[in-house]
């Protein structure tokens, strides 16, 4: 099959791989009919995370339909078109028992191999999905296929930030980063019935997409602490929704946050050390959170959710292009060339 691999920082290639095959029976083969660049998939590409083998399939969001499935798998069939979370999850761990499933014992992120260990990714024409039952979801009929793909990743990402901020109808929030995770995290603000969402980024079509959405734009040049306090009384953000994954992010969600307040940090950071001191977090009273969303146990009420048609969800997805172009892909999603915000790829339009 062809496939999107990693080569080394910056430079990917579009080759000939082996086709995945069941390996345990709890195992179904998808064939991909959408796949997703990732804001994470950009760390890998930048080099930022370091490990991966050469030649690892990228990719881990996707949507497909299932061509071949082991012998102990009960609730799928070949024909079933489904849609994956980013990380696989046995469902009956210690874990997955606490609704942590991006934790799991036996789970594994799609597009990490390491050391010859690891899952290849969703952005070739096949996928392998291991632990299958407790992993996939069947997609809904009639929901556009695009925004069905979505709730795998950034929707449930953003709403698990808006979630683990605490955001509430009473909440200011501010949301650091409008890229596709930080506008479902607006989504999410709203839906948990915040009415006062302050979006905060340097870019203008991610700030216009912000605003269509609901949430008020405030570009970091015109100086977000100033504009949180000036419509706090002084005090900041009850809630800062960190979507972006930089110390740069980090230092502004503490200057952004008031007293008392929560930053929930769902952007992927590499660097070794906060960006805030621990006397910093002990005199504002801070609340931090962060990590990897667990989608599984929300997977469902984010298909419900986009299919409710109360967002126009779709509305993120700036390109569209054939797997064969993905190498192009990164790089206008890297550099935000041509008003990017995401970017689909479909395997059979090549």
């Amino acid at each position: 099959m062809r496939a999107l691999t990693f080569q080394k920082p910056y430079r990917l290639a579009y080759e000939e791989v082996p086709d995945p095959a069941l390996e345990t029976a709890r195992d179904v083969v998808v064939r991909v009919e959408l796949a997703a660049v990732c804001g994470s998939d950009l760390h890998v590409y930048r080099g930022h995370e370091t490990g991966l083998d050469i030649g690892t399939v990228m990719g881990h969001e996707f949507l497909g339909e299932i061509v071949d499935f082991g012998a102990s798998v009960d609730t799928l069939r070949a024909g079933d078109r489904v849609v994956s979370p980013f990380t696989t999850s046995c469902g009956s761990c210690f874990y997955c028992e606490r609704g942590l499933t991006a934790r799991c014992i036996e789970g594994a992120l799609f597009g990490w191999v390491e050391g010859g260990e690891g899952l290849h990714g969703s952005q070739a024409e096949y996928v392998r999905v291991p632990l299958a039952d407790a992993t996939v979801t069947r997609a809904p009929e009639g929901l556009d296929p695009e925004v069905a793909l979505l709730a795998g990743d950034v929707l449930a990402t953003g709403y698990y930030c808006a979630e683990s901020g605490g955001v509430g109808p009473e909440s200011v929030v501010a949301v650091l980063g409008c890229g596709p995770v930080g506008i479902m995290a607006i989504v999410g603000s709203l839906e948990l019935g915040s009415e006062a969402v302050y979006a905060v980024d340097g870019v203008a079509e991610r700030l216009e997409l912000a605003a269509e959405l609901g949430a008020t734009p405030v570009d970091l040049a015109d100086g977000p602490v100033e504009r949180l306090h000036g419509v706090t009384e002084g005090r900041g953000a009850d809630v800062v929704l960190e979507a972006v994954g930089s110390p740069e992010a980090t230092r502004l969600a503490v200057d952004l946050v008031r007293p008392g307040g929560t930053i929930a940090a769902v952007g992927v950071h590499t660097e070794e050390r906060f960006a805030f001191s621990p006397v910093e977090a002990y005199d504002k009273n801070l609340t931090y959170r962060a990590g990897r969303c667990p989608v599984r146990p929300r997977l469902d009420r984010m298909l419900e959710l986009a299919a409710s048609g109360r967002y126009d969800l779709g509305r993120i997805i700036s390109h569209r292009m054939p797997l064969s172009e993905g190498v192009r892909a990164y790089e206008i999603f890297d550099q935000k060339l041509e008003g990017c915000t995401k970017v689909v790829l479909r395997p059979d339009a090549d």
